[in-house]
């Protein structure tokens, strides 16, 4: 396969981009009416970068479907999560 047509693609850049993916943040309150361990944390260094970056929310399965680890995150890399079925644990173990 001929893939010479991509050097016309490229494009130089001159900024950086983080993807931080912070996944297994849904937890819980231990108490009913406490706050979750999220809300608990001092994040300052999260604050301070989410007040200079641009932010927003992904549905990578679906909308309404609630995605597992596995399946989340090939799902950020462009394969489809409902064809590339892939436990948390696999991922963990090849990471």
């Amino acid at each position: 396969m001929d893939l010479n047509f991509l050097h016309e693609l490229i494009t130089p850049a001159h900024t950086r981009i983080v993807m931080l993916v912070m996944d297994g943040l849904g937890g819980l309150p231990l108490e009913a009416g406490g706050k979750t361990e999220l809300e608990t944390a001092r994040t300052p260094y999260l604050d301070a970068l989410a007040a200079v970056s641009a932010l927003g929310l992904s549905e990578p399965v679906g909308p309404g479907i609630a995605g597992e680890s596995g399946p989340g995150h090939l799902a950020l890399f462009g394969y489809d999560p409902l064809e590339y079925r892939i436990g948390r644990g696999v991922l963990e173990a090849v990471g």
